[in-house]
């Protein structure tokens, strides 16, 4: 086999995600074999680097990209003594010397995030952090310009596309000059890498065109999992395997009860349909999962076996109550009992009757339709009838009929009846209201204009406009006065500026067959859909007294559903991210904070989207090596969205993007 190197580079690196999914990457073309090899990756946070070489094996390099007035916007003052702007040079130290094929990048999103306001993102610190990219591409540029790399990914949040056009239009046209042809396209990291989570990605793919003739292929996609797909391959949390990232997140306890309240699958706004009064839940009541005063009013199974029998066993005192599973009629001698059509009945005694025991029997035969079992019978209008008989009212047969012709004249005609201005009125009587007689009139005269009332109770649409405001439109009057109500399509919690809190998931319980949100760096309880339903029954004692609302603590407590809300512990955040080997649990990243952990989580590439990118990335390379310009594939191409990629003629000048299209 010939194995063949393909060296990949990454700018903001962060702890690795996308580094360890490229080692892994890989593809065959004939006998050529792709052997990926990463030769350096730079960052600005040092505990970021020292996990990157812990993961990944590889040794990071500290590295600003910040220029100077990027410095100085992000930071409020002046770089200390011996600090410098990062070079092309910078770049080629940090890949030690060679020369990469592929450079991937993943600079910060936080400005482009729609965790904040557009007017936030416009604030000269986040202004400068967007600049990033724009400098990484140049610097990556500047580094290998006598010999550019042949391929180059860009990745941030969707959001960049709108909010960093212009940003993006500059490093398009940069690009264009190194003779790169790009697309912006956006995937589900989910869906390429088959994760457990929907983490929707823009990506902007540049291919060297002189160096890479065949074009760049999507990866497949492949069905989201679900949380439980991933969870259930680890150890309870607490577990020591898991080591100290598989840790529960110690709570007040009202936030525990919160989370159990929560339906699976909702957020905060499932606590709307509890009742409290005085702050107190009325419906439902929270005790220790020991038994209560040595199982007072406990029922016990049909198949468990019950405790010591006392000198007094009342339910009241003690579990002296069962779940009888034999039928209602053999508990009470068959009170209301119906025996089957086919069954044996029991003695007949001096007392047969349905309250005594079983005495009624289940007939089949009024169902054959037998006339003398038909007692208030009612025969239809075109139907025969039965012998007549001697009966005196309709419960001894079907002495009844269906009468179709009283809609034709109904004997009270006048009973709500309006009469026509053209019509004679009925006899005037004694009556008083429209339900004693045709009282009423059909009166097509309006009262004084075409539009008279005709405002009353009407609400306005939003983008409509409004009537005449009257004098009218007082308390006393409200809303029948005229068009004084408008449809605001702003849901109340907006107009405080509370929309990111209303759609952000807030204390958000996930099935545990449900596919999770994308992880981000700040994934926490109360700030969305962090939390899942664990149907697995928790290890170790609960606590025999309730503790106070505010008492920091681990709680199991069993939700409605008879599932254990809780957080995601930083080790499952980082298995819905890919990054645990499940063969080895453990993870051990830099530094002792789970906040800090979460953080470098949610910012990094899932290694298994990685594997995908690099996959591709590795055909169409080893296709250019092999001096292949033609493949045919149902895979959509990232340049463009066709289904089939040309054979392309090196030697003429080859078309961009839109042209082909």
């Amino acid at each position: 086999m010939d194995f063949r190197e393909i060296r990949h580079f990454h700018v903001c690196c962060g702890i690795g995600g996308g580094v360890k999914g490229f080692n892994r990457g890989g593809a065959r073309v004939g006998n050529m074999v792709a052997a990926p090899r990463c030769i350096g990756g730079v960052d600005v946070d040092p505990v970021a680097l020292a996990s990157l070489e812990m993961v990944t094996g590889t040794k990071g390099t500290l590295l600003d990209l910040f220029d100077r007035g990027q410095y100085v916007a992000f930071h409020g003052q002046e770089p200390p003594a011996g600090w410098r702007e990062a070079t092309g040079e910078d770049f080629r130290r940090a890949a030690g010397g060679e020369r990469p094929h592929v450079v991937f990048m993943s600079t910060p999103c936080k400005g482009n995030s729609g965790l904040i306001s557009t007017k936030t993102s416009e604030a000269p610190k986040y202004v400068a952090l967007n600049e990033l990219a724009l400098r990484a591409v140049f610097l990556t540029m500047e580094a290998w310009a006598d010999d550019p790399p042949e391929i180059l990914l860009f990745e941030n949040v969707p959001r960049i596309a709108q909010r960093s056009r212009r940003l993006l239009d500059r490093i398009g046209g940069m690009l264009r000059a190194y003779g790169y042809a790009i697309a912006e396209t956006a995937h589900d990291c989910g869906e390429i890498g088959g994760l457990a989570q929907s983490r929707k990605r823009f990506l902007m793919v540049a291919r060297h065109i002189a160096k890479v003739p065949p074009f760049l292929y999507e990866p497949p996609k492949r069905p989201l999992r679900s949380v439980g797909e991933v969870l259930e391959r680890l150890p309870l949390p607490g577990d020591q395997l898991g080591g100290p990232m598989h840790r529960v997140p110690r709570l007040q306890m009202k936030t525990w009860i919160r989370l159990a309240f929560v339906e699976a699958g909702s957020d905060w706004r499932s606590l709307n349909k509890l009742n409290v009064a005085n702050g107190v839940l009325t419906d439902y009541g929270l005790v220790p999962e020991h038994p209560l005063r040595g199982g007072a009013l406990g029922v016990c199974q049909w198949g468990e076996a019950t405790g010591t029998v006392a000198g007094e066993s009342l339910p009241s005192n003690g579990k002296f109550t069962v779940a009888d599973v034999r039928t209602f009629s053999a508990c009470h001698n068959g009170i209301l009992g119906v025996n089957a059509w086919g069954d044996t009945p029991g003695t007949v005694t001096g007392n047969a009757r349905p309250m005594t025991g079983s005495f009624s029997v289940a007939d089949p035969r009024m169902r054959q339709g037998h006339a003398d079992y038909q007692q208030y019978g009612v025969r239809r209008w075109g139907q025969s009838t039965g012998s007549v008989i001697n009966v005196k009212a309709p419960g001894q047969g079907g002495f009844s009929i269906a009468d179709p012709r009283y809609g034709d004249k109904p004997r009270f005609a006048n009973v709500y009846r309006v009469v026509s201005t053209r019509e004679a009125a009925p006899t005037i009587s004694a009556g008083q209201g429209p339900t004693s007689g045709g009282l009423a009139v059909a009166d097509p005269r309006c009262s004084w204009n075409p539009r008279a009332h005709t405002s009353k109770l009407r609400v306005i649409g939003y983008d409509q406009t409004s009537l005449t405001i009257t004098g009218s439109s007082s308390s006393s009057h409200g809303f029948t006065s005229g068009a004084l109500a408008v449809a605001d399509p702003r849901p109340e919690a907006f107009r405080d500026g509370r929309e990111s809190y209303v759609t952000g998931g807030h204390y958000g319980v996930l099935n545990m067959r449900d596919t999770a949100g994308a992880v981000t760096g700040s994934g926490q309880h109360d700030n969305g859909r962090w939390s899942v339903a664990d149907p697995r029954p928790a290890t170790g004692d609960e606590a025999e007294e309730l503790p106070a609302p505010n008492q920091q603590l681990v709680a199991v407590i069993r939700a409605m559903d008879g599932t254990w809300h809780r957080p995601f512990t930083t080790l499952e955040l980082a298995a819905l991210q890919s990054l645990v080997d499940f063969d080895r649990p453990g993870l051990e990243l830099a530094g002792a904070s789970d906040s800090l952990w979460r953080e470098h989580i949610g910012n990094m590439v899932p290694p298994d989207a990685a594997q995908a990118m690099m996959g591709v990335i590795a055909r169409t390379l080893l296709l250019a090596w092999a001096g292949e310009s033609f493949l045919l594939s149902s895979d959509p191409i990232w340049v463009q969205p066709v289904t089939v990629a040309l054979a392309v003629d090196t030697s003429c000048q080859l078309p961009t993007p839109q042209a082909a299209e």
